[in-house]
């Protein structure tokens, strides 16, 4: 069952935070991927290619894992598992330039690939964090 997100869990994902993707390989062990991220309601977009890793991983083993940092705060966390549950195709790239303008400020540059579609995920659990830590490494 679907679990919606929390208002935080939501902000994290609709600022230009880079999100890590795990999804499992043919022998079970894990895949990790920085992707950029989209949200429609409680439900996350990754815009990828059909022959991307991620696609081929998702299209045998649609379980996924996410993990999302906060840019600037790196201590505030959201922790996602759940499942590709639509593999929307996307050739005019409608789903990936909004996301694209999040992160860069413009349209998705890479506009040539066949096969690009946005993978859409339902989240089956949900964890946010907020650690009491102020993010000041020293300087090199």
């Amino acid at each position: 069952m679907p679990t919606p997100l929390s208002a935080e869990i939501k902000q994290l994902v609709d600022r230009p935070n880079f999100a890590h993707l795990a999804t499992l390989m043919p022998d079970g062990s894990p895949s990790s991927t920085p992707v950029w991220v989209g949200r429609e309601g409680d439900r996350l977009l990754i815009g990828t290619s059909e022959g991307s890793l991620k696609a081929r991983n998702t299209g045998r083993d649609p379980r996924v894992a996410l993990s999302i940092v906060d840019f600037h705060d790196p201590y505030m966390e959201a922790q996602l598992r759940g499942r590709v549950v639509e593999r929307r195709p996307d050739p005019e790239l409608k789903l990936m330039d909004p996301i694209s303008q999040k992160y860069i400020g413009k349209p998705f540059p890479m506009r040539s690939y066949e096969g690009r579609v946005a993978l859409v995920i339902e989240v089956d659990k949900a964890r946010y964090l907020k650690l009491p830590f102020e993010h000041t490494p020293p300087r090199a």
